[in-house]
């Protein structure tokens, strides 16, 4: 049976492999999850929201009961996985990579488009 420690004890280890990987601070795993959103995998985000349930089960006895802690560790163990793999710095380059493409691609449209402009009306 699970207890509330061990469930807050799950809760803060992904909480903390959230901030280390995304450098998501907040004060609960729910909105650190809410805060991480699509940077997390679909399969993830459902382990996490799984996490999130088990922590809002609180103190309550009864519904202690109903959580299946094998689940569990088994999604925050995924979790922790896949957050270890995370590399910050390769992911503000391809961020800041896809910006200046963005950025070069829209320059050489618009010089495009003003050759073709030229061209029609017959200035080149």
């Amino acid at each position: 049976m699970e207890t509330e420690d061990s469930i807050k004890l799950r809760s803060d280890r992904v909480q903390k492999a959230l901030e280390d990987a995304f450098g998501v601070r907040a004060k609960t795993v729910s909105r650190a999850v809410r805060k991480a959103g699509r940077r997390l995998p679909r399969g993830l985000r459902a382990d996490a929201a799984r996490i999130v349930a088990a922590e809002g089960c609180g103190g309550n006895p009864k519904l202690l009961r109903t959580i299946d802690g094998a689940a569990l560790d088994t999604a925050a163990d995924r979790l922790e996985v896949w957050l270890e793999t995370v590399d910050r710095a390769d992911a503000r380059r391809g961020y800041w990579t896809g910006i200046g493409a963005m950025i070069g691609f829209n320059i050489l449209l618009i010089g495009g488009l003003v050759v073709i402009w030229m061209w029609w009306t017959g200035r080149v």
